[in-house]
């Protein structure tokens, strides 16, 4: 058994690295899509086009826009003198965001009155607009403090050296720089792993039978669980150089730490990649040319990273949806890599992770193998 086994992933992996264009797709592709991901992929918003309009024209005024101009969250790219304008420069996509402070914004301030500024924001991009409220808010919030320090300093000097005040000091453990390419990075890994792993497998054995090789292969003494390895092993030991590639891509490239196990993490990868093999093996299984395996493939991968977490919590999605994420082997394994490169932690944390991922890579493999067995039937 051993040798025929041999035999077969000898004939694999020629087969795998004889073709020019397989080889450049095992090692270009995942490095370009780590690396445009990688900048890509973020909930940071900066150089937000922005237009301004004071209608006050007071010393308040320019001084609370100028917070706003000195910060690279915004770039002030028009300066309004009317309201007309507005409306054509949002509904153009030249701006994303106006800020306009009305007359009497600086007699509201002296006098200690809440002085009210209007954001107006393209809100068909709602993500960017959330963001883009909470970078105001805080501008804002640091402007009202700090004038507040400055007229009572002026108004009661002397009552400043008594006067309380609650300081809140943050403290970010794991991401102390609250970077989302920290998130992200890890993340984009096991995304890639997925789509690699059960685009290469869920084409293995359609190819075979487009060219009536496994007819001829299945005529010889293997047997058809030996067939489902020897498949599926190169894929696995593909997958596992792979996460080596990227890892190595976004540690050093991104500067992502890597504060976990290599043992922890490489178990978590065997068992992430025994589920999308398993996918992959049963997609070939249901189809009879590459193009219906890619369009099955594409079907299962969407899904499946929407639904992992990869850029949404899985505990803001509806209840059933978070049903149906427990069947998304990706979900899990994208603890166990935010965990072992941020956090460092080990088995005694992503246990429960590492027997979601064995249980459904059981399930995947074994539904794989008897659909298998069904078509060679």
């Amino acid at each position: 058994m051993l040798e025929r086994l041999h035999q077969i992933l000898i004939k694999e992996f020629i087969h795998l690295f004889r073709d020019r264009r397989a080889r450049f797709a095992l090692i270009i592709p995942p490095l370009l899509q780590m690396l445009i991901f990688g900048y890509a992929a973020t909930y940071e918003v900066n150089h937000l086009s922005t237009a301004v309009i004071d209608l006050d024209h007071s010393q308040e005024g320019r001084e609370f826009l100028a917070r706003f101009t000195s910060s690279n969250r915004f770039q002030v790219r028009a300066i309004l003198t009317d309201q007309s304008q507005i409306a054509d420069l949002i509904d153009h996509r030249r701006v994303v965001l106006v800020l306009q402070i009305h007359p009497g914004f600086a007699a509201l301030l002296r006098k200690g009155q809440t002085a009210p500024v209007q954001a107006l924001l393209d809100g068909t991009d709602s993500n960017t607009a959330l963001i883009a409220i909470g970078y105001i808010n805080q501008v804002a919030t640091k402007y009202s403090e700090d004038y507040q320090l400055e007229r009572a300093g002026r108004l009661l000097p002397a009552a400043m050296h008594f006067a309380p005040r609650i300081r809140l000091e943050e403290r970010p453990m794991y991401n102390p720089n609250l970077e989302s390419r920290w998130f992200f990075v890890p993340g984009v890994i096991g995304t890639l792993l997925l789509l690699s792993v059960i685009t290469l497998t869920a084409f293995a054995v359609v190819r075979e039978r487009e060219i009536g090789t496994l007819e001829q292969l299945m005529v010889t003494p293997i047997t058809p669980a030996e067939v489902i390895i020897g498949k599926t092993m190169p894929f696995l030991i593909v997958g596992l150089g792979n996460l080596i590639v990227v890892s190595i891509a976004g540690t050093l490239w991104f500067q992502i730490p890597f504060r976990g196990s290599p043992f922890v993490l490489l178990l978590g990868t065997i068992l992430f990649l025994s589920s999308a093999l398993g996918v992959g093996l049963l997609i070939s299984t249901l189809c009879t040319t590459q193009q219906q395996a890619f369009s099955l493939g594409f079907f299962y991968v969407t899904p499946a990273i929407m639904l992992s977490g990869f850029g949404y919590p899985v505990q803001s999605m509806p209840e059933a949806l978070r049903l149906v994420t427990y069947l998304d082997p990706l979900r899990f394994f994208l603890v166990v890599l935010r965990s072992t490169f941020l956090k460092g932690v080990g088995l005694e944390v992503l246990w429960p992770q590492m027997v979601a991922m064995a249980l459904l890579g059981a399930g995947a493999l074994t539904l794989a193998t008897l659909r298998f067995h069904k078509t060679l039937d």
